[in-house]
């Protein structure tokens, strides 16, 4: 656990009192020169308190039986690809670390109970990303099915419905066959090697592993009469993963993998563990057969060897596409890296845009307080004035002013002011929009909003980029709407994103954008909905919407952050947002819950 600096407020309060009007003259030197005295050491201990935190030991733990990913060797240390790219991060990135290798059910525990900080290597998953922070994937693994060369043939997950199937507990599989309800019965073990050796026996039917771990344990244990059944039902990305929050560590492993690409070691890493699987080996009995065909016919020596020369180019083939794939997984795996790059850059970009509109929005105020103070002088002085102009122009009849005529100016100035005037406060509450929507969040979503006045200023916000969409843009505000609690600039942020997403999808400015608001009674809750004429979303889009760094707009710079950010904005506030979509434009409903005014009493 990482220490906090020692406080030093009592050292204030100390001498806040000995230096108070009381104390005088040399008195207040001497007391100064002992608290300075005293307070050193506590300067020293924090200081050193927070360097030990950045120094400490980082517990990593992992499956003590993953060959040839993670497992204990024959000499009780921890070994494998994952303990090798740890140690070089840990090397890069001037970090010390102790291994905790066990049960993989016990080490998911450990992690939520804070016994280890990082696990080296879990599948990513997005159940698994509730309740833990994953890193860049550094592998991606492919899972097996298989099972004794004398099954049932099998091709899919599916077949695999009422046959005994083993599964390493707590493992991906094990939750993605559970969610999937293949209609398997599954048998749980404590390791992968387990569930291989019950079908080696023949009491279970098939085993379902991944596809290098698997391979490695049949070549080790001897396993001669198992083979993958299927080679690919499954490929899921293999990362670091760490307890939900920690984003400090899990930003230096991220940046340690990193230099590890960059100069090579990664590479080296992977070809030593991962490179290579060897395939089953041939049977002693195939060699001595073939050896007994001298004594046969030439001619069933030629077909023993045409036998044998067919099976070796399926078994090269195999191969082969093994190996295509691995290479197309790792290239998968760099474009991932290059594209999280580029977010991270667009990211940067927005704030520092964020900080110069709240400047720039500082300047505009200056000149808008002149106008809006100047402007009712001058009406009043107009006012004023009239009176004698008038009289003028009784009593002499029409004249020039201003290059004008006096009767049609007496008619004109007054709007001339009255519009100066809105225009200046249109402006300033432009700006007013865009400082509150630029201020950095301080209020931890404890605000009671007005839904109605967080979408009118939105609007005002997007207003250029509406007129400029369309020539068809409706609103349409329930009154008495119920309050909602939590962030308003955060619910802006959101509804900003959905007008804006909503203006992109107009192919032209005749198409229109509706926007309404009314309360659920039934549900206690209040609804935003937004629709839009535009092209609409394909239906196989619609459930990635809110994933992140996914986009249909990346030709037109979208980044794919938006709807994914205001997606966890919205489950903050315990609300929901739904996307509907039929060929001809978009529905978004915003559902967040009515604020109750018992709830806080």
């Amino acid at each position: 656990m990482e220490r906090r600096p020692l406080r030093t407020s009592r050292l204030r309060v100390t001498l806040g009192r000995l230096l108070s009007p009381p104390l005088q003259g040399s008195g207040r030197l001497l007391a100064l020169f002992v608290l300075c005295f005293l307070a050193a050491p506590t300067a020293l201990l924090a200081a050193g308190a927070a360097s030990a935190a950045h120094t400490r030991t980082v517990v990593v733990g992992g499956d003590r039986d993953y060959p040839p990913y993670e497992f204990i060797d024959r000499s009780g240390q921890p070994a494998g690809y994952n303990v090798d790219l740890t140690r070089a991060i840990a090397e890069v990135m001037g970090m010390k670390v102790e291994f905790r290798l066990g049960g993989w059910a016990e080490m998911r525990d450990a992690l939520q109970t804070g016994r280890v900080d990082v696990l080296e290597g879990m599948s990513y998953s997005e159940e698994r990303s509730r309740e833990v922070d994953f890193s860049v994937p550094h592998a991606v693994v492919n899972h097996a099915i298989f099972g004794r060369r004398d099954n049932a043939s099998v091709n899919t997950l599916e077949e695999l419905k009422g046959k005994t199937v083993a599964v390493h507990r707590g493992g991906i599989m094990h939750d993605y066959l559970t969610r999937k309800g293949v209609g398997a019965r599954l048998t749980l073990t404590e390791t992968p090697a387990d569930a291989m050796r019950l079908v080696a026996s023949g009491k279970i039917d098939y085993a379902v592993v991944a596809i290098v771990p698997g391979m490695y344990m049949i070549r080790e244990l001897k396993l001669t009469n198992l083979v993958p059944v299927v080679r690919n039902v499954a490929t899921q990305r293999y990362c670091y993963a760490v307890d939900k929050g920690n984003a400090e560590l899990l930003s230096r492993f991220n940046e340690g993998l990193a230099i590890l690409k960059k100069t090579g070691q990664y590479d080296a890493i992977h070809n030593k563990w991962l490179g290579v699987v060897d395939t089953a080996p041939i049977d002693l009995w195939t060699i001595m057969k073939y050896a007994a065909v001298v004594v046969v016919p030439l001619v069933l020596l030629l077909g023993g060897f045409a036998l044998w020369s067919r099976t070796l180019h399926r078994q090269v083939a195999l191969r082969t596409a093994d190996l295509t794939r691995e290479v197309a997984e790792r290239r998968q795996v760099e474009e991932e890296l290059r594209l999280n790059q580029q977010q991270l850059v667009q990211a940067d970009k927005m704030a520092a845009l964020g900080v110069l509109v709240s400047g720039v929005a500082h300047e505009i105020n200056n000149p808008t307080g002149i106008i809006l103070l100047e402007a009712p002088i001058l009406k009043r002085f107009h006012t004023d004035a009239t009176k004698i102009l008038e009289r003028y122009y009784e009593e002499n009849g029409d004249f020039t002013c201003g290059g004008l005529p006096y009767s049609r100016m007496r008619q004109e100035v007054p709007k001339s002011l009255a519009k100066i005037q809105d225009a200046g406060k249109r402006i300033k509450r432009i700006v007013d929009d865009l400082k509150d929507f630029a201020r950095q969040d301080t209020t931890g979503g404890n605000d009671v909003i007005d839904l109605n006045q967080a979408a009118q200023a939105a609007v005002r916000l997007v207003e250029p980029t509406i007129r400029k969409a369309t020539r068809n843009f409706s609103v349409g505000y329930r009154k008495g709407l119920p309050r909602v609690r939590g962030n308003r600039q955060r619910i802006e942020q959101v509804l900003v994103n959905l007008i804006l997403n909503a203006c992109q999808a107009l192919p032209d400015s005749e198409r229109g954008i509706e926007l309404v608001t009314w309360h659920d009674a039934f549900r206690n809750a209040v609804v935003l909905k937004l629709r839009d004429e535009g092209t609409g979303i394909a239906p196989e889009h619609l459930s990635r919407l809110t994933d992140p760094f996914f986009t249909t707009k990346q030709d037109k710079g979208g980044t794919g952050l938006g709807l994914s950010v205001s997606a966890g904005i919205v489950k903050e506030h315990g609300g929901t947002l739904e996307f509907q979509s039929d060929g001809s434009g978009t529905t978004v409903t915003l559902t967040l819950p009515a604020y109750l005014k018992e709830e806080n009493a």
